[in-house]
């Protein structure tokens, strides 16, 4: 037969991805964060060297970056240089086209550590980025820094940088390796009741680091406890219902992700992602919210017109998770274009049920000294875990002739027919 062309194989391309951030000083990062201050935070910028992306016809345009001329002063942004060459970087195409998507960026760099190197003062600094894509990935890189040689202290002076006080580069840049990251798909999953979610965690590590444990918490309502726990050279985990992670991809790929079955409300809440190394911990949240939509019925479906007679609706939401839920009602007769809202409906207090979940009751009564018919009575319910909100209608049914208009009807109907049975015969 014909021999088939081969499947275009992806080609990739090495290029530089540039990031704005904030340095953020250590002896007040976590003060800062809890106060939202921003006095000590500086500007800086990430530049990942040689990062490589599938080429898609669109890096025409991509050049490489060019280290601003001139020595920077104390205002200027701090340049970062990360080379990854052992330590791929994970949603790299994202990073490169976030602008494109239109997605943004938010990036924070800190120091880690410190470590002595030799003899004498000088000691080689570890930093931490962490990027946030505002489409939900989170990413942690642990940068070590410029090694120091055996120059002279005089020498080392002449080359420090201004705000860091660590060796630059000719460029006078600080120029780092990547040698430990984690991502995550990530922060935020919603889910229903029943399912089974993944909670998306992985990393990888230069050759010259290990990987030593990994733990996974849940923190909610200020209560937390570990969900899964597991040491390198240990005998492994001890089972637990309900969640899993998959220790062969955990130690063989690195993918730390764990999966919860069965998801009930009490699984709600925050879940952390830790993976250590000897030196080093980066960890990753996932917010995973619990939703699940309502059940909505109205009693009765149809509604026959009676005279001096009050008719009540009962429409039923049961089975919604979390509580807040919307409830209206609507008529709409064959005369109106569109649908009339009501506000004589009263509602009864919430019930929760044995798994968590919410139900309400909301009532409509129909009047027929008011009521028009034939008429449509619809109760609309919103929820947050309704993609549109949902509608269920009952039918007020017009009058029907019965009791005593109906003899009449039959009376002067027997009348006619006698009169002209009458005249056909006389003829």
């Amino acid at each position: 037969g014909p021999v088939q062309a081969p499947a275009a194989v992806p080609l990739f391309r090495r290029v530089d991805i540039a990031l704005g951030c904030s340095y953020v000083w250590e002896d007040v990062r976590d003060l800062l964060r809890a106060f939202g201050g921003s006095s000590s935070q500086h500007p800086a910028t990430l530049v990942l060297r040689g990062i490589s992306v599938r080429d898609d016809g669109n890096l025409d345009d991509v050049t490489e970056y060019q280290v601003p001329l001139g020595n920077p002063d104390p205002s200027s942004p701090i340049v970062f240089e990360a080379s990854a060459q052992s330590v791929s970087i994970p949603h790299a195409e994202s990073l490169l086209h976030a602008d494109c998507d239109g997605e943004e960026v938010n990036c924070e760099i800190s120091l880690y550590s410190s470590q002595q190197a030799g003899e004498g003062l000088c000691r080689t600094p570890w930093f931490m980025a962490t990027l946030q894509i505002s489409s939900g990935i989170s990413i942690a890189l642990v940068l070590r820094g410029p090694h120091c040689g055996s120059r002279e202290e005089k020498e080392r002076d002449a080359t420090l940088h201004p705000k860091l006080r660590i060796p630059m580069s000719k460029e006078r840049t600080v120029l780092t390796t990547v040698e430990f990251q984690s991502s995550s798909r990530n922060t935020s999953l919603r889910t229903h009741l029943g399912s089974s979610v993944s909670l998306d965690c992985r990393f990888a590590l230069a050759p010259s680091s290990s990987f030593s444990s990994l733990e996974w918490r849940r923190q909610h309502r200020g209560s937390g406890r570990s969900l899964f726990q597991y040491q390198v050279g240990s005998t492994g985990p001890a089972a637990q219902p309900k969640v899993h992670v998959d220790v062969a991809e955990l130690v063989g790929s690195g993918d730390a992700s764990l999966t919860l079955q069965g998801v009930s409300v009490e699984d709600e809440g925050t879940y952390i992602c830790l993976v250590s190394t000897p030196l080093h911990q980066a960890q990753h949240s996932i917010q995973l919210h619990v939703a699940e939509p309502p059940r909505v019925r109205v009693i009765p479906a149809v509604v026959s017109f009676e005279r001096d007679v009050t008719t009540t609706l009962t429409c039923n939401i049961a089975g919604y998770y979390p509580l807040d839920v919307s409830v209206s009602w609507t008529q709409k007769t064959p005369e109106d274009n569109m649908e009339i809202p009501l506000s004589n409906a009263r509602l009864s207090s919430h019930r929760q049920s044995r798994d968590g979940t919410y139900s309400i009751t909301s009532y409509l009564s129909i009047s027929s000294a008011t009521a028009q018919a034939p008429a449509t009575y619809s109760c609309h319910v919103s929820h947050v875990a309704l993609a549109e909100p949902t509608s269920v209608s009952a039918h007020l049914k017009a009058p029907e002739q019965t009791g005593s208009e109906g003899l009449v009807g039959v009376f002067i109907a027997t009348i006619i027919f006698i009169v002209v049975l009458f005249i056909v015969l006389r003829r």
